[in-house]
């Protein structure tokens, strides 16, 4: 049998009759070597009690200066009270284990729960037996009400930015501000500027927060008030907990939930007219536009634009998904569940256990399980390698992922040389046509077609983007040609009154100023 046992926190009146009782006989088993007690630590108020008492037990802070860090501590900690119920006693009988904890056994307690983990799976019996928690105690020295419910937080577990853990699940780093938080293992400078810096992407930095010492001991427990960015520079310690309070809906960030929320609201019975009236159908065209516009964005090298543009393009997925929702087909947490499995799904490298040489091998990899997973989907099933590719992309997007579908079947130049040997080809065969004593356009409007795809094929074997490389040319050339207007201005011309050599003056000055 293992016992968890609560030690309170810290005062007489919080320590369980049943824990007292609990202690007293396992205290008798320690010393008569039919049982043994752990503390998980000693520092703790209530042990000063259990030696007035002449409790027997043995304390495990020793694990705190061997082991690297808390959670290699509850490990060990748990293998050695899980070891310990595997012994038996000199009679045969089984051998009685108790750990105890301050607080309650279950709140907050890692090495705790892990020791019911191993239990139940080598088949050892185990009850609890509990005592006031840190949080009653906590909240009673604030003055909080629980109405609202509350946020109880290891401060180590929290984090500055979103994260995904090794199988691709989501680490539970950031808090709730509708609610109070209640932080724990705030015990030092370190864990309590981490715990700042974490809070401070949430909340004002100025926000108050109250750091509570020692709660529910007699004549020590103490509660401060101080703005979130002092909590490092504040005392703390082992039996050091911070509230952080919830915040008001006029102070909270808005995040990806609000703008979900929003566009509900846009498209219930008393919303807005115009989106109550948009369809899938109507959005296409803000779609494709919102898309544009974020890639010219990423092309001004405009980080505020960048920002702006690409919230636009977002509510377009959200808007989608909120028509979908209403169908009840499905809704927008589908749609980021899909993308998330799906790259889970498509990295084993990162979330899983297959080793990658470089970012080809990546590629390859990513090709091999989409063609896996479309062989088991009837509808997503392709007879050809080009199926699948989008025809309303713009036409050098779409000649770039043909050709890199049919290269990987053997499709294929052996050498650089012989696609630029292509290139002379398609150009003596336009130039053909366009001499021909009967021009024809249809068969000149095949040439030239030839001659862009060929040019679309030195892009790719230069690792090049044909449709970047010409938007990059067409914003240089729309800048130069802006300087020819401008300079035209200065001058109270009209580009038409201009001859073609003043305009090419002008265009090389544009050149040499490096304008574009």
């Amino acid at each position: 049998m293992i016992t968890l046992i609560g030690l309170g926190t810290g005062n007489y009146d919080t320590l369980s009759r049943g824990a007292e009782k609990a202690l007293r006989e396992l205290s008798l088993r320690h010393q008569n070597g039919t049982g043994v007690l752990f503390l998980r630590t000693s520092i703790h108020p209530t042990v000063a009690l259990l030696d007035e008492w002449g409790i027997a037990y043995t304390p495990l802070d020793s694990y705190y200066e061997q082991e690297r860090d808390f959670k290699a501590v509850y490990r060990a900690i748990a293998e050695r009270v899980l070891a310990s119920a595997n012994q038996k006693t000199p009679t045969g009988e089984a051998f009685q284990v108790g750990y105890a904890v301050p607080g309650h056994p279950l709140f907050a307690e890692e090495a705790s729960e892990q020791i019911l983990v191993g239990a139940k799976e080598q088949g050892t019996p185990t009850r609890t037996v509990a005592s006031g928690s840190f949080v009653e105690a906590v909240l009673t020295c604030a003055g909080v009400s629980l109405g609202d419910g509350c946020d109880i937080r290891d401060a180590l577990a929290l984090r500055e930015k979103d994260a995904i853990g090794a199988d691709g699940t989501p680490l539970a780093g950031g808090v709730d501000v509708s609610r109070g938080v209640l932080l724990y293992q705030v015990y030092d400078t370190a864990s309590a500027s981490h715990a700042k810096l974490c809070l401070m992407r949430h909340y004002p930095d100025d926000w108050e927060v109250l750091v509570v010492r020692k709660a529910g001991v007699p004549n020590e427990e103490s509660l401060t008030r101080i703005p979130l960015f002092r909590l490092d520079r504040v005392k703390v310690d082992h039996l050091t907990s911070v509230y952080v309070p919830p915040l008001p809906p006029s102070l909270r960030r808005h995040d990806f939930s609000a703008l979900v929320g929003i566009m509900a609201r846009l498209r219930a019975p008393n919303g807005c007219p115009w989106d109550r009236e948009q369809t899938h159908q109507t959005l296409k065209r803000y779609f494709i536009e919102e898309t544009y516009e974020v890639i010219e964005a990423i092309d001004a090298d405009d980080p505020d634009l960048l920002c702006e543009e690409l919230g636009d393009a977002l509510l377009q997925t959200v808007f989608h998904a909120q028509l979908t929702d209403e169908e009840g087909i499905f809704g927008i947490d589908d749609v980021v569940a899909q993308i998330c499995e799906k790259l889970v799904r498509r990295h084993p490298h990162v979330f899983g256990d297959v080793d990658v040489a470089d970012s080809d091998e990546v590629l390859t990899n990513w090709e091999r399980i989409k063609r896996a997973e479309k062989a088991n989907d009837e509808k997503k099933r392709r007879d050809s390698i080009l199926d699948g590719i989008p025809k309303g992309l713009p036409a050098l997007m779409q000649a770039m992922e043909i050709s890199k579908r049919v290269v990987k079947v053997g499709f294929e130049w052996n050498r650089f040389e012989d696609v630029l040997a292509k290139v002379d080809e398609e150009v003596v065969e336009l130039k053909a046509e366009l001499n021909s004593p009967t021009p024809d356009k249809d068969k000149i409007s095949g040439e030239l077609g030839d001659l862009i795809f060929t040019m679309v094929q030195v892009a790719r074997w230069q690792r090049l983007d044909a449709e970047d490389a010409l938007r990059v040319m067409l914003g240089r050339f729309s800048a130069r040609f802006r300087y020819i207007e401008r300079r035209a201005k200065e001058q109270s011309r009209l580009l038409t009154e201009m001859t073609l050599d003043e305009m090419d003056a002008l265009w090389n000055e544009a050149k040499a100023n490096k304008i574009g």
